[in-house]
């Protein structure tokens, strides 16, 4: 009896330590914005779909998605949008996915659109980091920013919560001016591209367009091969991706995240007024002009509520092993 006792013990602990690495990771989306959002999910190829791949998040509302690990995709928030109740068909005005109803389908965004793009590794303790970003290549329609909790590493939080819209050139104006088309949307030509002979590293530079986009964003993509200060990496966390993220959150973030400032040289630092783009919320400074990311420094304890025990298999092994557990003892 002592020496089953011993095993189920042995399995209990090895179970709880490795389940976060075995459920991989949990997006939570946050709508800050003072009007409706539909954020739109698109699955790489090769990754499972999550719950939904389109749905409705109106203002102060949140949902969570559990991936799986190895999982890959990307995350966008759409506005305007227009269903008809009886038949569920409809568009938005930026965002779209071209699916004509609430659920994408598996169809990405039309730009242009802020993407948060992930690949979840497996876990903690398989060695195996996340990689994050918040991109304007494509483009800009809303204020966005992630961050990661309950991860080890240098786990920044990343995004764009300047209002873009608001100083977007009039030559990239899009959607009525409620987004902000990035210069190879609206001029197709391959060094704003990184096409054809600029598809490299070497021959594709920041161009005066991009530099408005990342002087106002410093930590998310302006062009296609701005990696340096565009990329994240975090082993085993959890992420929020807020809309319209309020300043003391963002203030929050910026407190908490070291810095370092030999990772870069000194970007420009502005304010956030009023918007052309009625969902967006006021800020006081955008909060990513004033550090660049730091991957040299930086861990996140993680406590047991990050855990992340979901409705997964696992969760149902370990419940099945403590109640036997508890059976042995009484």
């Amino acid at each position: 009896m002592s020496s089953t006792c011993f095993c189920l013990r042995i399995i209990l602990v090895f179970l709880v330590i490795n389940s976060k690495g075995i459920s991989g990771a949990t997006f939570t989306l946050v709508n800050r914005c003072n009007h409706m959002v539909w954020p739109g999910i698109l699955a790489n190829a090769g990754s499972a779909k999550l719950d939904s791949t389109g749905f409705e998040l109106p203002p102060g509302g949140s949902r969570s998605f559990q991936a799986p690990p190895s999982w890959s995709g990307r995350f966008w928030g759409r506005t305007g949008c227009t269903f008809d109740p009886s038949t569920g068909q409809g568009s938005c005005a930026t965002g779209d996915c071209g699916s004509n109803q609430l659920e994408c389908n598996g169809a990405g965004a039309t730009p242009p659109a802020t993407l948060a793009e992930f690949t979840v590794g497996s876990g903690p303790d398989s060695g195996t980091q996340d990689f994050y970003d918040v991109s304007l290549v494509d483009g800009y329609n809303l204020p966005m920013m992630v961050e990661p909790s309950g991860g080890s590493g240098a786990c920044g939080a990343t995004g764009c919560a300047t209002d873009l819209n608001r100083m977007c050139p009039n030559e990239l104006r899009g959607g009525e001016g409620q987004a902000c088309k990035s210069a190879c949307e609206a001029f197709g030509s391959p060094e704003y591209c990184c096409s054809g002979e600029y598809g490299s590293p070497s021959t594709c530079r920041p161009s005066m367009y991009s530099e408005i986009f990342k002087n106002a964003c410093p930590r998310a993509y302006s062009y296609a091969y701005d990696d340096a200060t565009s990329t994240f990496t975090c082993k085993g966390a959890d992420y929020t991706i807020t809309f319209c993220p309020s300043t003391t959150s963002q203030k929050s973030s910026r407190d908490s995240s070291s810095s370092d400032s030999t990772n870069g040289p000194p970007v420009a630092t502005g304010t956030v007024g009023g918007s052309s783009n009625p969902g967006s919320q006021p800020e006081d400074q955008d909060p990513f002009t004033s550090w660049m990311p730091n991957f040299l420094t930086g861990d996140s304890s993680r406590t047991i509520s990050n855990f992340g025990l979901h409705s997964t298999p696992i969760a149902s092994i370990i419940t099945f092993a403590t109640l036997s557990l508890l059976q042995l003892y009484y």
